[in-house]
């Protein structure tokens, strides 16, 4: 409705300001695969070593007379600025360069209108779309008179930028409606899965850290999976079967980036929350990236953001083929509890490793004994063979059954509760010291 997307190819020209603190610099390597993921053609990229940014233009201006004799030779489409650019440095700088302008959120966006395929991914990306376009509208009526006066021409006083204003406002409500709906939708699926006791994994991570390959694997499932940024946006949500633990969620989340724009965790907020209401958090990072480091960290400040940062995390080191010398392995804390799981989704090495992680870390209330049946409970000891949590059986003197289990303590108290008993009363009575 409000956006017209370009057929692709647009020749472009990306400006890096090479800022001197650390903490809102943005990498040049990062920019130019945002670039690529949006069908941006590279020009060339200009950088800026520049850490004092002007009021009009964010450059200076001999760096924007630069930029426009570079724009007329080249044939230039558009510029792409890897910063966050006021509304009124936009218009200054398309008015200087007679081309368009795009700024780091701008061209964010643009990556999530291209890979959204679900009703609900649409409705996020146009919400956070038209929250970033309400402050731009100015732009897009500068060559249009505001109110006229005289004779004939008096009518009801609004002008056409207020009554884009009216609209926009207008469809602002109606997307925030629907998402409040979708999310009401997860909250009640998600009651669904907990009185179910099915515990809930998610996977996070810096995008393009290879999440969906790894819950591919994992899942057997054929989530769209690419070498690129953002090539995920849309939650998929695939049960999965674990030993010694029985089944659980789990779900492939959107990928988080440097300084991630707020209108986007905003706008995202419905499909992050099941990253925030899981009870596993599977943090996959790249080990063969370079700056992996300042990846973990921008990814656990959006955690944070979002209130997961208290969840119990696990670590995933993911495309150790790409390492010389790295072998699948699990990594433990001091108590002895997996902290790390070096494998690559790729490859299918040391799947099996996190399988294990999963379910020492999910199972920490596991039931190990051995429970003595009688003929009266034996569709309960039906049960305990089907959920596989029988390690082995005998029987004593007057025929009862002696079942070696092992299962989740939650599983096992659905079994039991489903029978009619409270577990404490149960276990007093049937359990063998």
């Amino acid at each position: 409705m409000f956006f017209e997307r370009h057929g692709g190819g647009e020749r472009a020209v990306l400006v890096h300001l090479e800022g001197q603190d650390p903490q809102v610099r943005e990498d040049a390597q990062e920019f130019r695969e945002l670039a690529l993921s949006a069908g941006a053609e590279i020009v060339c990229m200009v950088c800026v070593p520049r850490h004092r940014p002007t009021a009009k233009f964010l450059v200076g201006t001999g760096k924007v007379d630069e930029l426009r004799d570079l724009v007329e030779a080249e044939q230039i489409d558009l510029v792409i600025f890897n910063h966050t650019l006021t509304p009124s440095q936009e218009r200054n700088l398309e008015a200087a360069l007679s081309c368009r302008v795009l700024d780091r959120t701008g061209l964010i966006l643009d990556i999530f209108a291209q890979r959204a395929r679900t009703h609900e991914g649409k409705l996020q990306v146009e919400l956070a779309q038209l929250e970033h376009m309400s402050t731009r509208l100015v732009r897009g009526w500068t060559h249009l008179e505001r109110q006229k006066g005289g004779i004939g021409l008096r009518g009801p006083g609004e002008t056409q930028l207020e009554t884009d204003r009216r609209l926009l406002r207008v469809r602002l409500r109606q997307i925030k409606a629907r998402l409040d709906k979708v999310r009401s939708q997860r909250e009640q699926a998600r009651r669904g899965r907990r009185r179910a006791d099915i515990p809930s994994v998610s996977l996070v991570g810096y995008t393009n850290a290879g999440k969906s390959t790894l819950f591919n694997a994992l899942t057997q499932s054929e989530v769209y999976a690419a070498d690129q940024l953002f090539a995920t946006l849309d939650p998929t949500l695939r049960r999965l079967e674990l030993a010694d633990l029985g089944p659980i969620v789990l779900a492939d989340t959107v990928g988080f980036i440097r300084h991630l724009p707020h209108k986007l965790v905003e706008a995202f907020r419905a499909t992050l929350e099941e990253s925030s209401n899981s009870e596993l958090l599977l943090h996959v990072i790249d080990s063969h990236e370079p700056e992996r480091d300042q990846q973990v960290e921008q990814v656990l400040a959006v955690l944070a953001e979002i209130g997961a940062n208290e969840l119990p995390i696990l670590e995933v080191y993911n495309k150790i083929d790409l390492l010389d010398g790295v072998e699948p392995q699990i990594q433990r804390r001091g108590d002895g509890r997996p902290e790390r799981v070096w494998l690559s989704a790729q490859a299918g090495r040391g799947l099996e490793l996190l399988h294990q992680a999963i379910a020492e870390l999910l199972g920490d209330d596991l039931f190990v004994g051995t429970l003595c049946l009688p003929q009266s409970l034996a569709r309960l000891r039906a049960q305990f063979f089907e959920a596989g949590a029988v390690q082995s059986e005998d029987h004593d003197g007057a025929g009862d059954s002696l079942l070696a289990i092992r299962l989740p303590r939650v599983e096992l108290n659905r079994l039991v509760t489903r029978e009619g008993w409270q577990p404490a009363e149960f276990l007093a009575q049937h359990t063998l010291q």
